[in-house]
Parts: structure tokens; C-alpha cells; sequence
């Protein structure tokens, strides 16, 4: 994938059906892109396999705030949502269940593979 801000990747791409979420997810998440003294509040509703995307400040079950750049590199797919919020990148407060659902709706690594993928090469005798 792009270099693509998370702003853009967030009012493009995410908005629609995700079958690569559990359908028993359901909840609501706010990024607080950080930026200097501006924050841009982004609002996602998941129900059902489907996102609806807002922008707005409402309260949500998960609250993430980060800097534009940290959700930047999450849209690029250069890092997992879980690992910001390791390494303090990020922070969250609510129910983190949710945070496993960003790694669902945001790209894997731009070389990333499915595993079937490379589990079929491996089986035709082809370089995983």
C-alpha cells in the first residue's frame, strides 16, 4: 500500500463491510488524531461485519489518541495497533477488545502474505 494519511485511508477505505471482522464484534471506537494543539476526531461504528465512519467527538467504547503520525504509519500498514499501544505510541482507554478490531479494519504490512497463500506455494513445491 501507498504512503496514504490515516485521514484519507479513514474517510476512503473504511467505511463498508470487513468479512475479515468477527461478526459478533460490535462497539464503537474515536481516534483522536493528534496534531500539535489540533485534534481531528474520527468516530467508527462496528455492527455486524459493517463500519460506518463520522466525524465527530461523540463518547465511544474506545477512545484511541495518537499522534498523525502513529495512525499514519497503522494506515500505511507499517505498524500494528497493538504494538503503539506497547511501546506507549498510543494510548486507549475503554474496552480494548476493540483495539484488535483496528488491525482488522487498517492494512497488514504492505509484503504481507495470507497464510493459505503460502501454505499452497509450499505444497507446489514453489518458494513460500
Amino acid at each position: 500500500m501507498s504512503d496514504v494519511s490515516a485521514a484519507e485511508y479513514l474517510d476512503r477505505e473504511v467505511a463498508g463491510l470487513h468479512p475479515d471482522l468477527p461478526e459478533t464484534t460490535a462497539g464503537t471506537l474515536r481516534l483522536d488524531l493528534g496534531d500539535g494543539a489540533r485534534t481531528e476526531h474520527w468516530h467508527l461504528t462496528i455492527d455486524h461485519q459493517e463500519v460506518r465512519v463520522a466525524r465527530l467527538v461523540d463518547d465511544a467504547d474506545l477512545v484511541v489518541r495518537a499522534d498523525r503520525e502513529v495512525f499514519d504509519r497503522i494506515a500505511a500498514g507499517r505498524l500494528n495497533p497493538a504494538a503503539a499501544l506497547l511501546r506507549n505510541d498510543l494510548t486507549a482507554q475503554g474496552d480494548l477488545r476493540l483495539l484488535l478490531s483496528l488491525r482488522r479494519i487498517f492494512p497488514g504490512p504492505p509484503d504481507a502474505r495470507h497464510p493459505r497463500e503460502v501454505a499452497g506455494a509450499g505444497r507446489r513445491g514453489e518458494a513460500p
